[in-house]
């Protein structure tokens, strides 16, 4: 660590010496399930405790309704749980947003639910990695910043959200909002077990379309029904042939239909969509807008698409080149060899990226088997990753970004 200043020295200390593990290993025993309401406002109350050390104002803030299209053809209201956002210095000339999420992909009747030591030395258990051991990173960094005399000098914004992982629908606007007038962004999803950082990610869509025709005898009048199935099934083959190198389409699920002597009425047509450019997110949605029609036409069908393109893709352009860097030589004079390469998930990055923010979204805990049973955290890492995090920061607000 001979390239760091006394205050950067100071700042590697105070984070490392942050209750990090304890803080993973109550974190990750209550259930945040996205859909568990209450074992997320169990989350929320404790991630407000813990981040209420830093100064600012922080809010527990009521998320946006978010429309759901169930299998019977009715749009109903998802409800989620509370965000929390702390403000801290906005005044500041420089001004950073860190990001997270409280919930995890386990819901609360999910087998995997305890923490278990493994004999490698890593920790097993639901949402360490993913992201509860990358909350812990976050708030020692900052807590190290905060004692740090260049404090002053920066303000931020905490945005934890508790539905990233089915998209962040209910929390867009809100990081969309934190975001602006940021000079950079870091994210706290996990990095690889190696240390390697994210790059590059593809965006995604997620469209429900809902398909209504006309119920019919099957046998005695078939011509004068409508048949729903057979229109997604045309919609699920057309959207299929918009694939290029650059876009995956994967028509994931049908729902509808009923007894076989009945012509079915109602169809929904889940797909996802996954474009590595924001022209193929223009081309897909127009030509998604084309083959609803001709299908409506050609089938006698009303048809009603639900959903849209929640994450841009999110390149490496300059300023996220300049951000890598940076994040990059604070590790080398950590001892650390920061590497990242492309990848094909999403997260909240998207989003930021889109708002016009660097944003490096890898910078918490090293960990693995991310959305399994199998998911585990490597504990070393807790302090290693907080120190990369407080340098990084400190020399942002020195004006080196």
């Amino acid at each position: 660590m001979s390239g760091l200043s006394k205050i950067e020295r100071d700042a590697v200390d105070a984070a490392g010496a942050a209750p990090m593990l304890s803080q993973v290993e109550a974190w990750a025993t209550v259930n945040s399930g996205t859909r568990n309401l209450a074992g997320l406002a169990t989350m929320a109350g404790l991630l407000s405790d813990a981040f209420a050390r830093l100064p600012g104002d922080l809010t527990l803030v009521e998320a946006a309704p978010v429309e759901s299209v169930g299998s019977d053809g009715l749009v109903s209201t998802l409800e989620h749980g509370r965000h929390l956002h702390l403000t801290v210095r906005p005044d500041a000339a420089l001004r950073m947003l860190f990001t997270g999420h409280m919930d995890t992909v386990y819901p609360a009747d999910h087998a995997f639910q305890s923490l278990r030591w493994q004999d490698d030395g890593t920790l097993n258990g639901p949402g360490v990695a993913d992201m509860k051991g990358g909350l812990a990173v976050m708030l020692a960094s900052l807590a190290a910043v905060e004692a740090s005399p260049l404090a002053p000098r920066i303000g931020y914004d905490v945005v934890i959200n508790s539905d990233e992982e089915t998209g962040s629908f209910s929390s867009a606007a809100l990081l969309a909002r934190a975001a602006h007038g940021k000079i950079a962004a870091l994210t706290y999803e996990p990095a690889l077990a190696d240390g390697t950082l994210a790059g590059a990610r593809g965006g995604t869509g997620n469209f429900s379309i809902l398909v209504r025709g006309r119920s019919a005898h099957a046998g005695r009048n078939p011509e004068d029904g409508r048949n729903a199935v057979l229109a997604a099934a045309d919609v699920a083959v057309r959207l299929s042939k918009l694939r290029s190198p650059t876009l995956a389409v994967n028509p994931a699920r049908m729902e509808g239909g009923g007894p076989n002597n009945v012509v079915p009425d109602l169809a929904v047509l889940r797909v996802n969509f996954r474009p590595a450019t924001l022209d193929e997110i223009a081309r897909a949605q127009s030509q998604i807008d084309a083959v609803v029609a001709a299908v409506a036409a050609e089938h006698d069908v009303r048809i009603a698409v639900h959903g849209g393109f929640n994450r841009p893709p999110k390149p490496i352009d300059a300023g996220a080149a300049r951000l890598f860097d940076l994040v990059k030589a604070s590790g080398s004079d950590l001892g650390l060899d920061i590497a990242w390469k492309a990848t094909g998930g999403v997260c909240d990055g998207n989003n930021i990226a889109a708002a016009g923010v660097p944003v490096v979204d890898t910078m918490g805990v090293r960990g693995g088997a991310i959305h399994s049973a199998d998911e585990f955290m490597i504990p070393d890492s807790l302090a290693e990753r907080a120190a990369l995090s407080a340098i990084t920061i400190l020399r942002i607000a020195e004006g080196r970004l």
